[in-house]
């Protein structure tokens, strides 16, 4: 089992709110409005942070674009290492995403591959005008040509390492919203 140790505070939960502010005001002036637009939560921590956006276009706009949750665990390409029984819970769309811009939204872009899998889940239920997306935390190690629209917080990673998101209704709190860089413990 590995485990690891937190090594340091990344974003507070006042650095969450202001990356997320930010990101809200980049993807209203580079789609000029959001007239066309629908966030698409990532399951799990990729929901409240898309509505989290949603809520702050809102605010900025007027008007809050629609949001959407989407559940990729049978597009995973390690879905036969996961479990026998892999949990399937339902993608919610709200509206028709054929000729709309969707936003992908997830909390860590690690090596790609959770989004080349959202990014087939999003093309078997329509055909958008463009698909863009959003990150809280890009930590590098691609394995996949993906790259974010949309960035919180750039943080370059070791291997050793791992970025944790911990979000009020989604996560047991001890310390409150934060995101934490945490460290593999060495065998011994």
């Amino acid at each position: 089992m590995t485990v690891f140790v937190d090594k340091t505070v990344l974003l507070d939960a006042a650095g969450i709110h202001r990356a997320l502010t930010r990101i809200s005001h980049e993807i209203a002036e580079k789609n000029k409005g959001i007239e066309d637009v629908v966030l698409v939560g990532i399951r799990t921590r990729g929901v409240p942070i898309a509505e989290r956006l949603a809520a702050a276009i809102g605010e900025i706009e007027g008007k809050e674009p629609p949001v959407g949750v989407l559940d990729i665990t049978l597009y995973r390409d390690d879905l036969s290492t996961l479990s026998y029984q892999p949990i399937v819970r339902p993608t919610e769309l709200p509206v028709d995403i054929t000729g709309k811009i969707v936003v992908l939204v997830d909390d860590v872009l690690y090596t790609g591959r959770t989004i080349r899998a959202a990014l087939d889940a999003v093309m078997d239920m329509g055909r958008p005008k463009a698909i863009q997306l959003a990150v809280l935390i890009d930590r590098g190690h691609r394995e996949l040509p993906i790259r974010a629209d949309y960035v919180g917080k750039n943080v370059p990673t070791s291997s050793k390492e791992a970025v944790s998101v911990q979000l009020k209704g989604t996560d047991e709190l001890t310390g409150g919203e934060q995101v934490v860089l945490r460290e593999k413990q060495a065998d011994g």
